[in-house]
């Protein structure tokens, strides 16, 4: 059977803070880095009780909650059964590479914030399987940090899709967590719902939900509109983290001390027009709200695109086979290197903003822009 989300191995008051939450915000497929930043914490006594994450950062954390220490950690995400699911992800029809311009070309010449209710049922580019490979809970020394997991709840069926929006709510921001987390957010708003956003498509109502399969949880929150389908539990459907990437101000309610990341711009032919078309929201703006937000530490990974540009998971255009198509490396050998480096990468960062002279430290950040710097004042 599998686990559901549940870090309550000692009896605590519900309404107590956690003292460290670390966001695994993102990252996609390089999620190996979230397990170096983790180990960084931990070395320099800074271990978070809470891990917030989304997308593939919530990969990461059911890792580290499941398995006792750095060693087995690396070894699960480094498994030739990691590899082969991975390599599993195949490319859709939708994923012909005329109609993906076409489609993307269409949303960037339109202005108008998720005019139409999106198809997340079926216009997606990858396949993937509803189970993921994630480690049972095994029995450990020391409690393992608690794990939430931001995903979407969709509120609209697919008989609706393609139907005006006309400023209707489409998706619920939910958390996946334990009953403990569920009490410190209960009438929380939805940081993602508020008015300075535009005519957003995220509903007021912050959900939790902690019956919620951790396998599931995961395989909600990596839901990436367009590139994989939603994902269905029970009678409800769930789109990905992306509903709210970077959940600072949800770490903040939940902790005392908030570890957060410095992340790069999206760009702003692709990823920013899907933001608009689906959410209604302009991805950037949130990030540089985000980076302008007080967090205790900031871990550098704005430049993890650049760094790991030629390593790992590549997308790739086979004009032969008319798909866009996401390469892993040949060989299981290689792919191990690459899981080291992502491993090295955030090991180093960690250590590096661990050592920093104070909190809220972000000189260090290497790739800024003015798409995503923090705004003045």
């Amino acid at each position: 059977m599998q686990a559901v989300i549940d870090a309550s191995f000692e009896p605590m008051t519900r309404t107590e803070k956690y003292q460290c939450c670390m966001v695994m915000a993102g990252g996609g497929f390089r999620f190996g880095y979230y397990l170096g930043m983790y180990a960084a914490a931990v070395e320099t006594g800074n271990k978070p009780d809470l891990l917030l994450a989304s997308c593939g950062g919530s990969i990461a954390a059911a890792v580290i909650q499941a398995l006792p220490d750095d060693a087995q950690r690396k070894a699960w995400i480094s498994s030739p059964a990691m590899y082969r699911f991975l390599c599993g992800l195949q490319s859709t029809p939708r994923a012909a590479i005329g109609r993906s311009f076409l489609h993307a070309v269409k949303r960037r010449l339109t202005s108008s914030r998720a005019a139409v209710i999106p198809d997340l049922f079926s216009d997606y580019f990858f396949d993937i399987p509803p189970q993921l490979p994630l480690p049972p809970l095994q029995a450990q020394a020391e409690n393992p940090p608690a794990v939430a997991i931001v995903g979407g709840k969709m509120l609209f069926s697919k008989d609706q899709v393609g139907q005006p929006r006309a400023g209707r709510k489409l998706f619920a921001e939910t958390v996946f967590c334990d009953p403990r987390t569920a009490a410190l957010l209960d009438g929380m708003p939805s940081p993602m719902s508020d008015p300075m956003w535009g005519d957003n498509a995220i509903a007021p109502q912050l959900l939790t939900d902690v019956q919620m399969p951790i396998g599931d949880a995961v395989r909600i929150s990596i839901s990436d509109m367009f590139y994989f389908p939603c994902h269905s539990h029970q009678a409800g459907h769930y789109t990905g983290g992306v509903v709210d990437l970077f959940p600072v101000e949800l770490a903040k309610k939940l902790a005392q001390r908030v570890v957060m990341e410095l992340k790069a711009p999206f760009s702003q032919a692709l990823a920013i027009p899907a933001w608009r078309a689906v959410l209604g929201v302009d991805g950037n703006q949130r990030l540089r709200h985000v980076h302008s937000q007080h967090a205790d530490v900031w871990i550098d990974a704005s430049d993890v695109e650049s760094v790991f540009h030629k390593r790992g998971m590549q997308q790739k255009l086979s004009w032969a086979e008319n798909r866009l198509r996401l390469l892993m490396p040949a060989r299981h050998e290689t792919y191990l290197e690459h899981v080291e480096a992502q491993w090295q990468y955030g090991y180093q960062r960690g250590l590096e903003a661990f050592g920093q002279p104070g909190p809220n430290y972000k000189r260090h950040m290497r790739h800024a822009t003015r798409h995503n710097k923090a705004r003045p004042g």
